[in-house]
């Protein structure tokens, strides 16, 4: 994470810690259980906005009603969603449901319906019972407040065993701002986007269409590096809100702030990014691989990802088994340029390949790094400038388990 001595990281921090921000969430009855499925971020002031989806191609109906917010002006003042139904594949029911959330919200709310947003996490394929969302949504009200972080952050698990959840500050113009994340996301992961919510709020003033360049851009070396179980979903979206109340002067391109900022925004994805990771269906390890030596950086996300999705290699490190010939399988199929005899592999600091040849490793010292918690492949092809870094988890038998018996 480049940047950090720029921005330190708030250690109670939530989505209404930069300035404007409210959040809260309730139970509406979408779940069986009594935790929270229903919640809200809003914003004292419509907020610049900018969005990322889902590439599948059967985009869950909310995600194309927050589009179509966002459009209208490049500004949303409050995000209400549900998690235990995606409101996905619902046909034209399904718009109209998140269309009704929208309108129900802003009435309720008191602010413009073309600046709410909406999105839906959950079982694919059943339409929302409205009656219960709807009057979920008439109550948010009451229940959004200032200390309503952590409210917000369980209304949106569904297999999460954690919520996600950081915050940094910096100076941008001697102004103190704010960035802050939420996510949720354990299963069926997989970039261009996954099962995964993703809310970031901050106070810098900044324009819409640099908020959407600067996010473009953290995404794709973020949220877009990371795998549980190479499923990509209907209703992945990353949505963030600046309020502008820190009153900075506006964040551009061109500000000698600007790198700072972003490197604050790349923290926080970062974050929310390895903690999805850490957090999928069973896992009990972070597997987090880092490419060098690639033709292009691009090449490099391509290896990346090919490494931290392949099945054998996620069952070796549940395993802790230090199969090295699992990681250069995964480099060979990974479709990119290799050069077959140049490939050195590292896990941890445990050499294991060097130019593409075997070297002797100390197979209890290996069995003891792959009992920890978080395990760090190193691969350099030794052949360009190209560096890429992604995380993903391992593979266990409470994966089968847990998607076995999802919808019951």
């Amino acid at each position: 994470m480049s940047g950090q001595s720029q921005f330190s990281v708030v250690p109670e921090g939530t989505v209404t810690t930069p300035k404007g921000f409210r959040a809260g969430g309730l139970h509406c009855g979408l779940k069986k259980t009594e935790r929270h499925d229903l919640g809200a971020i809003v914003c004292d002031v419509p907020a610049a906005a900018a969005g990322v989806y889902t590439l599948n191609a059967f985009q869950a109906a909310p995600l194309r009603v927050t589009q179509e917010s966002i459009a209208r002006d490049g500004k949303l003042q409050a995000m209400i969603v549900n998690s235990g139904n995606a409101n996905a594949c619902t046909g034209q029911q399904g718009e109209d449901d998140a269309r009704a959330m929208r309108t129900v919200a802003a009435q309720a709310l008191g602010v413009a319906e073309h600046h709410v947003g909406v999105t839906s996490t959950g079982v694919i394929g059943e339409l929302l019972p409205m009656g219960k969302v709807l009057s979920g949504i008439e109550q948010l009200p009451q229940r959004v407040k200032q200390d309503g972080g952590d409210d917000f952050c369980q209304a949106i698990l569904t297999t999460d065993l954690v919520q996600k959840m950081t915050c940094v500050r910096l100076k941008v113009g001697g102004k103190e701002i704010h960035i802050a994340g939420a996510a949720k996301g354990s299963g069926m992961i997989h970039p261009n986007m996954a099962t995964m919510l993703g809310f970031m709020t901050t106070d810098a003033n900044i324009e819409s269409q640099y908020l959407q360049q600067l996010l473009n851009r953290i995404t794709d070396n973020t949220f877009n590096m990371i795998t549980v179980d190479g499923d990509t979903s209907t209703n992945d979206m990353v949505v963030i809100m600046a309020s502008g109340l820190a009153e900075n002067e506006a964040l551009t391109p061109e500000h000698p702030d600007w790198e700072a900022f972003a490197a604050g925004v790349q923290y926080v994805g970062e974050y929310l990014a390895k903690a999805i990771a850490r957090d999928g269906e069973g896992a009990t390890k972070l597997i987090e691989t880092t490419v060098i030596g690639a033709e292009n950086d691009e090449a490099a996300r391509k290896i990346v990802k090919s490494i931290i999705g392949s099945s054998l290699v996620k069952s070796a490190v549940y395993g802790a088994d230090a199969n090295w010939g699992r990681i250069i399988a995964a480099v060979g199929y990974s479709g990119q340029p290799v050069n077959v005899n140049t490939v050195d592999i590292r896990l941890g600091d445990i050499v294991v390949l060097e130019q593409s040849r075997p070297v002797k490793f100390d197979e209890e010292a290996a069995l003891v790094y792959l009992k920890t918690d978080t395990i760090q492949i190193h691969v350099n092809l030794n052949m360009g400038t190209g560096k890429a870094t992604g995380w993903g988890c391992d593979l266990t038998y409470d994966y089968v388990r847990i998607n076995a018996a999802y919808r019951t």
